[in-house]
């Protein structure tokens, strides 16, 4: 019996995406059927870097393909392609980047820099293109993060080329002034060097450009999240009441400017003892997971507090690098895959279709 496209088709709809629960067909993803014989050839397209989960999904692939009769070798092939998404009305968007997400906190201390550079690599070795603005400009810590200590180079005078580490681009204040100095400058002039960071810097064809955010709501965040054409943001918190409560003016200052939230991150969530084992809720327990749901947000993970994540960190070989098999660098890759699986599900940006509209005095 010849094997037919309905009959490989019907039978792939068996294997559901782990990450929406929906199947390849229904979806779109499933491209270039070919059958030849016995021999069936087909790709998946993601909409989502998910490099770690490709071979458990080719082997469900091929199994499904080899319950039609008839079919006798089967090749699957998986690839990423990462699309522009909806921004901000009347932002000016950014050339070679597709998405923006701003990693956010409405205080200090609750680890989003960390967390930041850890979502960054978590996309990277997911198998995204992936970029990192540090825009903490008083605290500008992504150099030391990321074990970088070099100055970028610029070719024109005019634009800088991206510094570059464990594979991904970085941006950071931090490059262009003295480890020790501090930067005694106003609202205005951080904004404006901010902006110059992000729109002078030559960023390569990127899929993701994280936003390591300044922590709370003031100046230069408000003006970030209205210049800034940002598909989302990440809200950092730890369980503790006073760092939620500052979490929450967070979320409302991007709903007030239009930037949808991808989801909660619970940091230092707990402590388990590396000598006897105790679990301990140092920072209280749940309170980030009980706000997500009281405001209907992902809740994208929790993360312990372990010194692991600060050592490597501080090293320079965060997590995700430095131990990227361990425990906690699957939470940052689960993390990642949910908010790009939450992106690519978000409405997409047609502006670069429409075509441009001069208007002319000359009648």
């Amino acid at each position: 019996m010849a094997v037919t496209q309905e009959s490989v088709q019907s039978a792939l709809k068996a294997v559901l995406d782990p990450n929406t629960g929906k199947d390849f067909v229904s979806t779109k993803a499933l491209r270039n059927l070919q059958i030849t014989e016995g021999d069936v050839s087909f790709d998946i397209e993601l909409g989502y870097p998910a490099k770690s989960q490709h071979a458990a999904l080719r082997k469900g692939f091929v199994a499904a393909a080899r319950t039609v009769a008839g079919v006798d070798n089967v090749s699957v092939n998986i690839t990423t392609k990462v699309t522009s998404h909806a921004v901000q009305r009347g932002v000016q968007l950014l050339p070679n980047v597709k998405n923006i997400v701003a990693v956010a906190s409405g205080k200090g201390g609750v680890g989003k820099s960390t967390t930041a550079v850890n979502l960054a690599l978590a996309l990277a070795a997911e198998g995204a293109s992936v970029g990192l603005l540090d825009a903490d400009i008083y605290g500008p810590s992504q150099p030391m993060m990321l074990g970088i200590d070099r100055r970028p180079e610029s070719d024109d005078g005019k634009t800088m080329e991206p510094l570059e580490n464990h594979g991904v681009q970085v941006m950071s204040i931090g490059f262009l002034v003295d480890q020790d100095e501090a930067m005694i400058w106003r609202g205005p002039m951080a904004t404006q060097a901010l902006e110059q960071l992000l729109r002078q810097t030559n960023w390569k064809d990127l899929d993701y450009l994280i936003i390591d955010m300044p922590p709370g709501t003031g100046d230069i965040q408000l003006t970030l999240s209205q210049r800034v054409p940002m598909t989302g943001a990440v809200i950092v918190t730890t369980p503790q009441d006073i760092a939620l409560l500052d979490a929450k003016k967070g979320i409302k200052m991007f709903e007030k400017v239009g930037v949808p939230i991808l989801g909660i991150v619970e940091n230092m969530a707990v402590h388990i003892c590396s000598n006897c084992g105790h679990v301990e809720h140092i920072f209280g327990a749940d309170g980030g997971k009980k706000m997500a749901a009281q405001y209907g947000m992902d809740y994208l993970g929790a993360l312990p507090l372990d010194i692991n994540i600060r050592l490597q960190a501080d090293s320079g070989k965060p997590t995700v690098v430095a131990d990227p098999d361990g425990e906690v660098a699957g939470i940052y890759k689960a993390i990642a895959r949910t908010v790009a699986v939450g992106i690519a599900e978000k409405a997409k940006d047609f502006s670069a279709k429409f075509p441009t509209i001069t208007v002319s005095k000359n009648t």
